[in-house]
C-alpha cells in the first residue's frame, strides 16, 4: 500500500483526513484534538496521524504548499488508501475589504493561475468548486457556534510572490474574497476520483492592507476552524 511519499498500511487512514499545509500543523491537531493517535506517516518528514474524535476516525497529515506538492497527496489518498473526504485546513490572504484578520473563510469555488486544470480539461476551463454537503455542515456548524464566516470564491495562485498587485485588484473586482495555494487542484482532484473535498481558511493577512496576525492570534484563530470542522464532521 506504502507509495513512494506515503508509508502506510491499508486501513492506516480514516475516511476524512484534515490536511493542513505544515506537517508540523499536522502534529498540532493530532496532539491537541484527537484521541488514540498514532503517526501513520513520516515520510519526509510530511508527518500524518490517525486518531479519534468523539469516537469518529479522523486522520490529519501535512500536505505542502502549492498545487503540485498538494496534488500528490491528495491523489494518494483518495486513490490508494481509500479516503473520501479531505478538507483542507489552511492559511490564506484577504483582498477584500470587508475580510479582516482572523475570520473564516469557506471556498465555495477556487479560481487559479495554475495551468493544472487545463491540462486536465483539454485546455478549457474548469470550474473547481467544493463539495456541498461537506461545505453545508461546516456552515452550519459555524452558525450554531455563532461564528460569522464567509463563504465565496478564492484565488489558488502558483505564486507566492507576485510583481505586482495588478492581479489582487483584478480578482477583488470579480468578488474573489481571498488568496491561497491549493484549493483548485484539491477540488478537481477530488471530482477526478468521485470523492468529497472542503477548502476552510484563516485570514492570517491581508495583502491590500499590509496587515497579519501575531503568532499568537494565528493560534487562536487557527484553533477556531479547526474546532468548527471537527464538529462539523463527527
Amino acid at each position: 500500500m506504502s507509495t513512494p511519499h506515503i508509508a502506510a498500511a491499508k486501513g492506516d487512514f480514516a475516511e476524512t483526513v484534515l490536511l493542513p499545509g505544515d506537517p508540523l500543523r499536522a502534529k498540532f491537531v493530532a496532539d491537541h484534538y484527537l484521541e488514540n493517535v498514532r503517526c501513520v506517516n513520516e515520510v519526509r518528514n510530511m508527518l500524518g496521524f490517525t486518531g479519534t474524535y468523539r469516537g469518529q476516525p479522523i486522520s490529519v497529515m501535512g500536505g505542502g504548499m502549492g498545487i503540485p506538492s498538494t496534488s500528490i497527496y491528495v491523489t494518494e489518498l483518495y486513490r490508494i488508501f481509500d479516503v473520501q473526504n479531505i478538507v483542507r485546513v489552511g492559511s490564506c490572504g484577504s483582498i477584500h475589504p470587508e475580510v479582516n484578520l482572523g475570520d473564516l473563510v469557506v471556498a465555495m469555488g477556487a479560481s487559479t493561475d495554475s495551468s493544472v486544470n487545463r491540462q486536465r480539461f483539454m485546455g478549457y476551463d474548469y470550474a473547481a468548486i467544493a463539495d456541498y454537503g461537506l461545505l453545508r455542515n461546516w456552515v452550519d456548524m459555524a452558525d450554531e457556534k455563532g461564528v460569522n464566516v464567509t463563504v465565496g470564491n478564492v484565488f489558488s495562485t502558483d505564486t507566492f510572490y507576485h510583481l505586482s498587485d495588478e492581479i489582487y485588484d483584478v480578482a477583488a473586482s470579480l468578488r474573489i474574497t481571498a488568496v491561497e495555494m491549493e484549493a483548485a487542484g484539491i477540488y478537481r482532484i477530488a471530482a477526478e476520483e468521485g470523492r468529497q473535498a472542503l477548502c476552510v481558511l484563516t485570514v492570517c493577512d491581508h495583502i491590500l492592507k499590509g496587515e497579519k496576525l501575531s503568532p499568537e492570534e494565528r493560534e487562536n484563530s487557527l484553533g477556531k476552524m479547526i474546532e468548527i470542522t471537527l464538529d462539523s464532521l463527527s
